[in-house]
């Protein structure tokens, strides 16, 4: 059964008063997206965010893309988004983009009759920023027909009220259109907002309707083509990704018009970098099925400030000590037994969980079956503490890498268990500060980077030159020699492997 559509399906036949006095839009799905009553929407709100990551230090967060279903289905993933930028943090105006659920036109409708209300209270409107592009760029028009039964806007207003400290004025608009011309002018009609000073939300659910499984596996791919950051790619991975044949698969990403938007407006744009803060779907819900699923993800993107970029704890050295490891390793194996068997992990005792287990850090789990690769998923950099990202790393390795089946019940005992975990990055000039067997790279030229771990290169058999040249070539998409591009930066870490073979 689709879960989160019988919502919709009520909130339609159900009737509303839309528009209340001086045209300030009325709530439309409290009670059934969301708590009606304000005291039941703040602890709602209170419950998303309790497991919510942390804002990265040294960023401004610029954009947000988080999920508009329910919040029994998709309030913790949208949580892990806003919890991406300080609750103190000051901005002119979100910008909170999505798409017409019930209408079709050409253009981007722009809401300035009111103000937006919710159980919360009033949410201020930059009207006079509306009218400015509705003055200037002839796709921008007035269509409140558009805003009012609409719900992806509507509910990320609670979580602006809930979040920020100091609660900025919001620009709605709600994209009508798929002509990549139209989103085009769209973007450019916003470029002059896409700054420091506004924060852009784009409201989007991902897959609609496959099955548990499928929906983990084309939601990363196609959050995978918005963090590349290039628009042409997005564009066909999506083409890809829906005309796959995937059983029940209605749509990659509902949004993707707003999200193709945001990728027009990054291009060109340095020091930007995405990152995927969290996922799941609607059958990690206790309400939702397993069967015919929604997903959702949670993705930032963010600008370093000049403080970031220079050189972090490089003279501390990362270490963990044999606890942790084999506190590190069970965790990971114990995510993916429960997995095979249909059950949540157990508990893991509070007791081992060191505050350096606590960190914020990429990790890859690698999985080998008899000694041949069958599994390897990893995470970069990450706001969530190390403990948790072994967990899904672990699963992911084993049920979502899309070079490999599932792993199944009769492999299980025959794998082996590898973690590498990311230590802080060091900005290097070239080839001659890398050290084969100790560091792994990581290159960033404009929105495009990659990676390789340390050991890749050893295994190899490479030189300095040969790692940094596959990385650009295949991880980063910028060429061979693209890592000689002055724009390229270039950035070492040691991983810290370990495994299963090293703990018996």
């Amino acid at each position: 059964m689709k879960t989160v559509g019988i919502i919709l399906v009520a909130l339609i036949l159900s009737p509303m008063k839309i528009f209340g006095q001086g045209q300030d839009r009325q709530p439309a799905v409290s009670g059934s997206f969301y708590p009606a009553s304000g005291v039941a929407l703040r602890d709602e709100l209170a419950a998303c965010f309790a497991k919510a990551g942390a804002p990265l230090p040294g960023v401004r967060v610029r954009a947000l893309i988080v999920p508009h279903a329910g919040y029994v289905f998709s309030g913790r993933t949208a949580a892990a988004g806003f919890a991406a930028i300080p609750s103190g943090a000051d901005y002119d105006n979100v910008f909170l983009i999505g798409v017409s659920h019930r209408y079709t036109f050409e253009g981007a409708a722009v809401f300035t009759s009111g103000d937006m209300v919710t159980p919360l209270g009033k949410v201020k409107v930059n009207r006079e920023a509306g009218e400015k592009l509705r003055a200037t760029n002839r796709w921008f028009i007035g269509h409140d027909a558009a805003h009012g039964p609409e719900h992806s806007l509507e509910v990320q207003l609670p979580f602006i009220q809930y979040h920020f400290e100091r609660q900025p004025a919001v620009v709605p608009i709600l994209i009508g259109t798929r002509t990549t011309n139209v989103l085009k002018a769209v973007a450019r009609g916003l470029q002059p907002w896409f700054n420091d000073r506004n924060l852009f939300v784009i409201s989007s659910d991902f897959s609609h309707y496959p099955s548990y499984e499928d929906a983990r596996k084309v939601d990363r791919l196609t959050a995978d083509a918005i963090i590349k950051g290039d628009p042409d790619n997005f564009l066909k991975t999506v083409k890809a990704i829906e005309t796959s044949g995937t059983h029940n698969l209605v749509t990659a990403m509902c949004g993707w018009p707003a999200g193709l938007v945001l990728l027009y407006l990054t291009e060109g744009q340095s020091g930007l970098t995405w990152r995927n803060a969290g996922y799941s779907n609607s059958g990690d819900s206790p309400h939702g099925g397993r069967d015919e699923v929604v997903g959702y993800n949670a993705i930032v993107l963010e600008k370093k400030s000049v403080a970031a970029e220079q050189p972090s704890r490089s003279g501390e050295k990362f270490l963990l000590t044999a606890g942790e490891k084999s506190t590190l390793l069970a965790i990971a194996r114990g995510a993916i037994s429960a997995r095979l068997r249909g059950r949540r992990p157990d508990p893991v005792d509070p007791s081992k969980i060191t505050p350096r287990l606590r960190e914020p850090l990429g990790a890859f789990v690698t999985i080998t079956k008899k000694g041949e690769l069958r599994g390897c998923i990893g995470r970069f950099t990450s706001s969530e503490p190390l403990y948790e990202v072994i967990a899904q790393m672990a699963v992911e390795a084993a049920f979502g890498d899309p070079r490999f089946p599932e792993l199944t019940a009769a492999e299980y005992p025959l794998t082996e268990i590898e973690i590498s975990v990311l230590g802080p990055m060091k900005k290097v000039r070239g080839a001659e500060e890398i050290k084969i067997g100790t560091h792994g790279i990581y290159l960033k030229n404009g929105m495009r980077s990659g990676t390789l771990l340390p050991q890749v290169a050893s295994e190899r058999g490479w030189t300095a030159e040969q790692f940094l040249g596959y990385c650009a070539r295949d991880k980063a998409g910028i060429g061979w020699d693209g890592w000689k591009d002055k724009n390229c930066e270039i950035f070492v870490y040691e991983a810290y492997v370990f495994g299963e073979k090293d703990h018996r």
